[in-house]
């Protein structure tokens, strides 16, 4: 009876043991569970919210509004439009295979473009954004739009892009924009910070020059999602800002006559303003459609200008290394004059191809071959005798001719930084023969020089520059193409380029009488109106040496192989009373510099001085706004 009752209280003691034991494991463990939701759900709230908000909430970067270039007019030359783009992040999407062959099926995509868009995907990283397209119609997008629900992870994408209204007018001036590339996000911040897919960047022209203040900041777009990731509600917009708008110096009526003068034709246009240095027209032929590059170039159209012979890739304006030929006559005689090297009255005789001037077994010949007699400076310019130019070339020596074409801009970049592409020629001299080739200098090398060629290689836009500074009577001028109101007055009256005006004035006046009086290498190109009548200086500069055999053949422009033809070059400026622009034509393979370019200077005269009014309207109409 005792052993029975001792048994039982042991077995309530083991079950009162057991109980304490689970009560208190059952205690702890809710203590547990409490205080990890107190710990979840308090002091973690931020963290879970923030976390969940992820999974609800999406955040999209849409690429900043560029822009725009407007000419002076307020014409916009480079603006943008609305791209219906589609967006697909291959890492959200649970059956890649299924989705991409659903969008080739919506959007009709041909073998190849689906081909490309597959390589496209092999070639990123699983959470990049793989873009479809970034030009869709509204159809096709509106399409997208309405399939989305078995579309999970594609996003269409309302974008802006560029658009130029004036196509091959402005290409090598402006530039165009393209997709940005690992270099371009790399080599500048701006683009890195702003960086979305599909962002197109400047890659040439002023397009890449001002992408700092062209390129804008991201608009940033947040919206609920549900289960499935698509879009529910928008939360959140938060605007970026639009690039700045940059107003030019260029005349669009101007451009467009120089696009249509050099068209079928290489070479350089450009107009200037002498005394405000605004460029009215920069044209480099032939050009192409800068649109074809936004969206990315096709493989045909590439390879088209590409291998085009006329090179349109180059922007001749600024890259262009041409002799100026008898463009630089002008400078040659002031050099000269200047210099106390001649006078007015010094006289040369011209004898023809019979009697070239013989110096040391070399001949130079003029380009008359009856010859043009006894010729003072003025009328030597006048019919730009070599014969007279090569005596004061001789007289004066290379390194003070070169000093006085350096004055007058030839030999540096007239733009400073602002074109990475821009070549500064060559205006050769002693020291750069014996530094460079580590050769002594040749009498013969100075001759030529004399009429512009040898060594001497200049820009056509240094070419502009020079006669700009001719026509304000030799003031150093600072060129512009972005209209900048805080340097309004571009001319440098304390700068002078000159030591005595007169002699200016000498050189003026023979410029005159080569394109208006008789016998004038442009006297059928001139203008006997007084409103615009102009003043210029005609240029044929050889690619090639001409032999005894080409001389005796004397065969016409049109006879001779394209590439083996002279350069023509003119020079000018107007009106000649009350001077205000200058001018530089270049024509490749062109012929005579009398016959091609000085007609295409005619015609730009005329227009240029026609909108001067309307010029001035402008200009009268912001200082009624200040």
């Amino acid at each position: 009876m005792i052993n029975s009752s001792s048994d039982n209280v042991k077995k309530l003691n083991s079950i009162n043991r057991r109980m304490f034991i689970t009560g208190s494991l059952k205690l702890f463990i809710m203590v547990g569970i409490v205080s990890r939701l107190f710990f979840l759900q308090v002091k973690e709230n931020k963290k879970y919210l923030t976390l969940s908000d992820k999974n609800r909430i999406r955040e999209w970067k849409l690429a900043p509004v560029r822009g725009e270039f407007h000419d002076y007019f307020g014409n916009v030359i480079a603006g943008n439009f609305e791209a219906y783009q589609l967006h697909v992040i291959p890492e959200q999407v649970e059956n890649f295979r299924y989705v991409i062959y659903r969008l080739k099926d919506l959007l009709e995509l041909s073998e190849r473009e689906f081909k490309k868009i597959l390589k496209k995907k092999n070639e990123i990283k699983s959470w990049e954004t793989l873009i479809v397209s970034d030009n869709l119609s509204w159809q096709k997008f509106s399409k997208i739009n309405n399939h989305l629900y078995d579309l999970n992870g594609v996003k269409p994408v309302i974008s802006i892009s560029r658009n130029y209204p004036y196509k091959e007018n402005f290409t090598h001036l402006i530039g165009y924009v393209s997709q940005a590339n690992e270099e371009d996000i790399e080599n500048k911040e701006i683009i890195k910070k702003n960086f979305v897919p599909g962002l197109k960047v400047g890659k040439v022209g002023l397009e890449k020059s001002f992408e700092e203040k062209l390129i804008g900041s991201n608009d940033i777009e947040r919206y609920e999602v549900n289960a499935y990731g698509r879009r529910i509600s928008q939360l959140e917009f938060q605007k970026g800002e639009k690039g700045e708008t940059l107003r030019l110096t260029i005349d669009t009526e101007v451009q467009k006559l120089a696009n249509e003068l050099l068209k079928e034709q290489a070479g350089s246009i450009c107009v200037m303003d002498i005394y405000s240095g605004d460029l009215i027209a920069m044209h480099s032929s032939p050009s192409f459609d800068p649109n074809l590059f936004v969206f990315g170039i096709s493989k045909d159209d590439w390879e088209l200008i590409r291998n085009d012979p006329m090179k349109p890739l180059v922007n001749k304006t600024l890259q262009g290394n041409y002799s100026p030929g008898s463009t630089i006559k002008p400078i040659v005689a002031l050099s000269a004059l200047e210099n106390g090297i001649i006078n007015t009255n010094f006289t040369v005789q011209c004898r023809g191809h019979k009697h070239p001037l013989e110096l040391y077994g070399q001949t130079y010949h003029c380009w008359k071959k009856e010859g043009h007699g006894f010729m003072n400076l003025r009328n030597a310019m006048k019919q730009s005798c070599d014969i007279y130019f090569y005596e004061i070339a001789r007289k004066l020596g290379v390194d003070k001719l070169s000093e006085t074409a350096k004055k007058f801009g030839l030999g540096r970049e007239v733009f400073g930084n602002l074109f990475s592409i821009e070549k500064k020629g060559l205006i050769p001299n002693t020291q750069w023969k014996k530094n460079a080739l580590g050769e002594g200098w040749l009498l013969g090398e100075t001759i030529i020089t004399g009429i512009g060629q040898g060594y001497i290689q200049t820009t056509p836009i240094q070419l502009c520059l020079m006669a700009a500074q001719i026509g304000n009577g030799g003031y150093k001028i600072y060129p512009k193409i972005v209209v900048d109101d805080k340097n309004e007055n571009q001319i440098d009256k304390f700068s002078p380029l000159f030591t005595n005006s007169k002699n200016i004035k000498i050189i003026q006046d023979a410029m005159f009488a080569s394109t208006n009086e008789p016998r004038g290498t442009s006297y059928k190109s001139r203008i006997d109106d007084l409103k615009y009548r102009f003043a210029g200086k005609t240029g044929t500069a050889q690619v090639k040496k001409i032999t005894e055999k080409d001389r005796e053949l004397d065969l016409k422009t049109f006879e001779i192989p394209y590439e083996e033809r002279d350069h023509a070059l003119y020079i000018a400026y107007g009106p000649y009373k009350s001077p205000r622009y200058a001018l530089s034509v270049v024509v490749e393979h062109g012929g005579s510099g009398g016959s091609t370019a000085a007609p295409m200077a005619k015609r730009l005269f005329k227009m240029t001085i026609d909108r001067h009014k309307e010029r001035e309207k402008v200009n009268e109409k912001k200082y009624l706004e200040i």
